[in-house]
Formats: structure tokens, sequence, C-alpha cells
């Protein structure tokens, strides 16, 4: 199969894929807010709450225009973030909780509307139950072109107003303390997250867009600790989630929305193991250095005390079998091993070891040293 070509091509792979990269770049971009934020079961919500926006844009519209249905799930899902953030702050209900509570409400009564919708003779019904689990393949050149309109309002709402979208993310008692509109701004951030949303329901669907808001944002943040490239790596891994999840899924025959969410999964996966400064791996490759470290200069004390009982012979060999009940053969002959490829430690017969000449010294800075953080305040 010729990938670029069929991407160049074919009619049908280029519009998913186009209309997937759109969809994984603004939920990235603005995800990476909702991820610093912890707000990612409110994406779950809203994502839900869009669902009865959905069907009441077509029971009273009687249209299935892709920007129609947007408005609907749009305005539902920002009443939605409303109802959330009311209950949050006028009772002493958690914020999981009232989310949980909006989301089971409106994602029912999106149910409801749906199924009566389907009961009812009107035409051009057929499809709107895609909206639940998305269908990517269905997605026509309008539909792109409306995502990608939608969709950049958010991303040039992010970049006109990024300094206070900044403050608010890392401390909004400070942004408060400085008279920005901190409750304005977490509105309106909260439409943003709205807005990324809808915009990719009809690819991925109700159930799984949460998944495309918090999973890229989440892999940046393991490779970084900059928000703009935070920002900026978060809209690119959702947009690769998106292009490869389509190909993947043309190649294999596969549903194309839960496709691009493995994918997306995958690179966070990969980004939790492997990011250089947060990656478990790495976290795990730097412990056994330390460990490896601490045996070495252990060892490497144990000989220089051992030499100064012997303070007359310097190159004097000394048995090590001591060592091996206190740290473990295994342990100090790992730590001898390198001390000797080091230069800093000698074998003599059987197990015996002396220290070197540069053994010595670094014994004796490694001692200096600690004393010093002894006797430090």
């Amino acid at each position: 199969m010729d990938v670029l070509g069929d991407l160049l091509f074919d009619y049908t792979l280029r519009t998913v894929a186009l209309g997937s990269a759109v969809l994984g770049i603004v939920s990235g971009a603005v995800g990476a807010f909702a991820v610093l934020r912890r707000q990612a079961l409110l994406g779950d919500a809203m994502s839900h709450a869009a669902l009865p926006g959905v069907a009441l844009a077509f029971l009273i519209t009687g249209s299935r225009t892709p920007l129609v249905l947007m408005i609907g799930a749009a305005l539902a899902g920002w009443v939605a973030a409303l109802a959330i953030l009311g209950i949050i702050r006028a009772s002493r209900v958690k914020a999981d909780a009232a989310m949980a509570l909006i989301l089971s409400v409106f994602f029912g009564a999106g149910l409801v509307v749906l199924t009566f919708i389907q009961r009812q003779p009107a035409a051009g019904k057929a499809g709107l139950d895609r909206y639940l689990f998305g269908q990517a393949a269905a997605l026509l050149e309008v539909d792109v072109i409306t995502m990608a309109a939608v969709g950049a309002i958010a991303v040039l709402a992010l970049l006109v107003l990024w300094k206070e979208f900044k403050l608010l993310s890392f401390n909004p008692d400070f942004a408060a303390s400085l008279g920005f509109p901190v409750r304005r701004l977490d509105v309106l951030l909260t439409s943003l997250l709205v807005i990324a949303i809808v915009v990719g329901l009809k690819t991925v669907g109700v159930v799984l867009m949460s998944a495309m808001v918090v999973a890229p944002g989440a892999a940046a943040r393991q490779w970084t600790d900059r928000l703009g490239v935070m920002v900026i790596l978060s809209a690119a891994l959702g947009a690769f989630a998106g292009v490869a999840g389509s190909v993947i899924s043309t190649t294999a025959h596969t549903a194309t929305g839960p496709t691009i969410v493995l994918v997306a999964t995958g690179i966070v996966a990969v980004s939790l193991l492997f990011a250089p400064r947060r990656g478990l791996a790495w976290a795990r490759l730097r412990a056994w250095r330390r460990r490896r470290l601490l045996a070495l200069e252990t060892v490497l004390a144990d000989l220089a005390a051992l030499s100064a009982q012997h303070a007359r012979e310097p190159d004097r060999a000394h048995h090590v079998a001591a060592l091996y009940a206190v740290r473990g053969r295994s342990i100090v002959d790992r730590a001898l091993a390198a001390l000797a490829a080091q230069g800093l430690a000698r074998r003599g017969a059987g197990d015996t070891w002396t220290l070197t000449e540069r053994g010595h010294d670094r014994a004796s800075r490694a001692a200096r040293l600690r004393e010093a953080d002894e006797g430090a305040p």
C-alpha cells in the first residue's frame, strides 16, 4: 500500500486524515491546559453532555448540517460546564461528584431524545447515532472545513489570551490579585474546551472524545516543563495520532475513531515509559545507576578503612570476605570490578584487593565531602 500516495490522492482517506489531524491539533492544544489544570474529567463530562445538544439541534431545525449540530453540541456542553461550576461554587458537592452527576444526567437525556427522534417519521434522522462512537469514514470536505473553521477560533483565542491563560493555569490566586477577571477567564477557557470537543464529535464520538482531549496533553507533559513547547507538542502528537489512526484503520479495516484513540493511548504509553526526565524506564535506569554508584563508593570506603588499619603498608592487599557478609557477594564483586576498570583498585592473590594511588585519592576526597556534609548546618 502506497500510504503517501493514498493520503494525497484517495479522497476518502485524505478527507478522514485531514479531519482527524484538525481534531488532534485543536484538542491537543486546548487539552494541554485541561491536563495542567487537572480537568480531565471535565472534558469527559462535556463530551457526554454534547449529545443532547446534537439531538435537540436536529429536532428543532430538522437539519443535519455539521455547523448546526456543532452549535447545538457547543451550547449543551457550555451549559453543562456552567452547571458544573455552579454546583461546585454554590454547594458542598466536590468537583468529581458534580462532573459525574452532570455527565450522567446530560448523557441520559441525550439518549432519550435520540430514541424519541428515531421513532419519528421525519426524514434525515439516520446517522445521528453515529455521534455516540463517531464515524470518521463518513466525513466530507464540508465537515473538515467546518471543523477547521470552528477549531481555528479556539486556537486563535488561545494565542490572543496566552498570558492570561498561562497565569490562570499555574497561579489563579496571583492572577486575581493582579486584577485579572479569573472567573470569566475560567469560563472562557472552559468554552474553548467545549469547542475542541464538538470539533471531534463526528470523528470519534462523545464516548471517546475525552481521550483525545487528555491523551496528547498527558503525553506532551512527560517531555517538557515549558508551557509553549507542551502546547505545540500536544497539538503535534494529536495530529499524528489522528493521521496514523486513519491510515491504520484504512489498512486494517477497523473503526477509525477507536483506532485513533488507541494510537493516542500508545503515544501516552511510550511517553510514560521513555520520556527522558519523567519516563519510568529512565527512572529505573537512573535508580540502578545510583545504587551502583552507592555500592562502588561504599566498597571504596571499606577498602580505604582496611588500608587505614595498616597505614605502614599502603600496598598491602586485604581480604574482602568480611565485606561479603555485610554487603553481599554479588554487590561487592560488581563494585570491585568497576573499581578495577576505573583504575581505583587492583586484585591480589585470592579474594584480596588493594587500592591504587588514585583510589586512595578518591577515597580521601569522598571522606572530606562526607565530613563537610555532616558539619553543614
